[in-house]
């Protein structure tokens, strides 16, 4: 460090680099995807608390699945629409720094809750008799909290060995939010370290929980396909089908993102990337469970009902 050098206080997000008009049109865009996230992912919250048979395991983890995305968008959509329609997109370094673990926090909790739900439906599926038992409320808290627990601490991790760098400029970090692989770039020191912390963090919670999700899944398959009715397996591709849609976007793009070769996606493909998994995917995950799920529909048209006849 050279004496003339000045201790970053904030910084600032470069976001899109687009003339003014077009960031306008994007403000309006993305404004109208936040707006249905929030609706989507509340709706599905609302119909989880007020059917009760939706009263189950599966709905239960569905209920946090929805929770997390509204979080995760509201982490940074709001910030970005803000910087969007300002000149001065500066952000403060502690909420620099706290947007960056609750990102992680909710990628990391997301992952778990996913591989949470793969095993709840490979009990349904395979083992339907011994599903309350196996799946009771005990377990499925105690599965729920361990998710939120592990993926805070992993984040917590990831904000220690930030914390301890210096950042003494430059201040600009070409991204649209305080994307941790961004923020370390702007670091006045080795980050060996946090990338390999952050790579390690990858395979235990995007590779590994894929795996356990795609062998769960297999074992699914080849029990749906003993199913003699029709009707059966039509119901059960049909659930499951679902829930490979969203594993498929959410761990495909955060793959892409963290564990491919930088060389292979320039910094402006890491900003759609990333927009896509904190406002796209948030927002088409209760579009998905809500229009290939039968009791979820059925759920909404009781809903709708009930306020009629009141």
């Amino acid at each position: 460090m050279t004496e003339n050098q000045t201790w970053v206080t904030e910084f600032i997000l470069l976001g899109f680099p687009l003339s003014s008009s077009m960031q306008m049109l994007l403000c309006g865009l993305f404004s109208l995807f936040y707006v249905f996230t929030l609706l989507g992912n509340g709706v599905i919250l609302g119909l989880i608390s007020l059917d009760s048979r939706l009263h189950s395991p599966m709905y239960f983890f569905l209920s946090h699945l929805a929770i997390i995305d509204i979080s995760y968008a509201s982490n940074n959509v709001p910030k970005m629409l803000v910087n969007l329609l300002n000149k001065k997109n500066t952000i403060s370094f502690v909420p620099c720094i706290m947007q960056t673990f609750l990102y992680m926090a909710f990628a990391h909790t997301e992952c778990l809750i996913l591989v949470v739900m793969s095993h709840d439906r490979y009990v349904a599926i395979c083992h339907p008799l011994r599903y309350s038992v196996i799946m009771s409320w005990r377990v499925s808290i105690s599965l729920v909290v361990t998710s939120w627990a592990c993926g805070s601490l992993l984040a917590l991790v990831h904000v220690g060995l930030v914390l301890r760098l210096p950042f003494c400029g430059p201040h600009a970090i070409n991204h649209f939010f305080c994307e941790i692989l961004s923020v370390l770039k702007l670091a006045c020191a080795d980050t060996k370290l946090n990338q390999v912390v952050i790579f390690a963090a990858s395979v235990f919670v995007l590779v590994g929980p894929l795996c356990l999700v795609l062998a769960s899944y297999a074992r699914i398959l080849v029990a749906i396909l003993r199913i003699r009715s029709a009707e059966g397996r039509r119901k059960a591709f049909s659930t499951c089908s679902s829930h490979l849609c969203v594993v498929g976007l959410f761990f495909g793009s955060a793959i892409v993102m963290y564990m491919a070769p930088k060389s292979h996606h320039p910094e402006e493909q890491q900003k759609i990337l990333s927009l896509f998994y904190s406002l796209f995917n948030p927002m088409l995950n209760p579009l998905i469970y809500s229009l290939r799920n039968k009791e979820v529909k059925g759920a909404f048209r009781r809903v709708v009902w009930k306020d009629r006849l009141m």
